[in-house]
């Protein structure tokens, strides 16, 4: 029966379908999530924390960094809490309004943090390509512009993405998800979803497509500058300077892409859980771990914090 023929539905709550319907399978993921949970809150705040209290640490960089440990958090806790009732619960269920709210925070950071992204590499391109001029070029207003430009850009772009799939009719309120996520919910919508599908599309290419035009950039001039450079530890050095926010980029970028602008296949919907999961605690866990193991700096700062706690014992 097609879609126009379907009956609307007045939703106050939704159902979600969760990970799975085994119970042994729902205790193993709540384990698995907590662990992650809890390193991923470990992880950010620690961040937080060591370039707030080390002075090495306050520069454009670690301003972004700090940013990103934030975004990381609300993320996250957007999400796993509530998936974490939900493995332990046999009624998994999500006020209409809760999920919208969930929607809309959800995408306003995984915005964010795309455009935050991006204008992290052009913080790297600036140090890598112009490095006498780094301090003045990221000088605190152009930080902070950016900084309130991705924020900004990442909410407005969620309220636009949120108002159009919540303003659609339902058919059910059976989302076959652990949580709120927009090609989910329009899963369940009644009559033609053409208007959404094209938003979406447009929201990927703004969200995903601009940052990554810009990291690709940043990083083509910082290749070409580092090939310039004729000792191996200069290279080296420059190189280092930029491989976790690579790493990082990559990770999320790569992820992303597949999903929501590759093609839609029978699994797609679980493709669309596992990269949810990926974003709501694996990402969020793995970006402190990255940027503290492959750097000196914050090592350093690190080791300094333990040494000042031990002296005080």
């Amino acid at each position: 029966m097609g879609q126009e023929n379907k009956t609307q539905t007045w939703v106050i709550e939704f159902i979600l379908l969760g990970l799975s319907s085994d119970l042994e399978t729902q205790v193993f993921l709540f384990v698995l999530v907590l662990t992650m949970y809890l390193v991923t809150l470990v992880g950010n705040v620690l961040i937080l924390l060591l370039i707030r209290l080390d002075n090495r640490l306050h520069n454009p960089m670690y301003f972004f960094l700090s940013l990103l440990s934030f975004v990381d958090l609300c993320y996250t806790n957007s999400i796993a809490p509530q998936m974490l009732a939900h493995l332990l619960s046999a009624q998994k269920s999500i006020p209409f309004y809760s999920c919208v709210l969930q929607l809309y925070t959800s995408l306003a950071m995984g915005g964010s943090e795309f455009f935050l992204l991006g204008a992290m590499a052009y913080d790297r391109y600036v140090a890598v390509c112009h490095p006498l001029h780094y301090m003045v070029i990221m000088h605190g207003g152009l930080c902070l512009g950016l900084a309130a430009g991705c924020l900004v850009a990442g909410f407005t772009n969620s309220l636009m993405e949120t108002i159009i799939t919540f303003r659609l009719p339902l058919c059910n309120n059976v989302i076959n998800h652990f949580a709120c996520e927009t090609l989910a919910v329009l899963r369940l919508a009644c009559g033609d979803i053409s208007f959404n599908k094209v938003m979406v599309a447009i929201s990927g290419f703004l969200v995903i497509m601009l940052p990554c035009s810009l990291v690709l950039f940043s990083y083509g001039r910082i290749v070409t500058a580092i090939l310039q450079i004729r000792s191996a530890q200069g290279r080296s050095k420059a190189f280092g300077t930029c491989a976790s926010h690579l790493t990082v980029v990559c990770m999320c970028f790569g992820a992303t892409i597949f999903t929501y602008l590759g093609p839609r296949s029978a699994a797609s919907v679980e493709v669309e859980k596992i990269v949810a999961l990926f974003y709501a605690v694996v990402a969020p866990m793995l970006n402190p771990l990255i940027y503290s193991l492959r750097n000196k700096e914050v090592v350093a700062a690190l080791r300094k914090v333990l040494e000042k706690f031990r002296d005080e014992e």
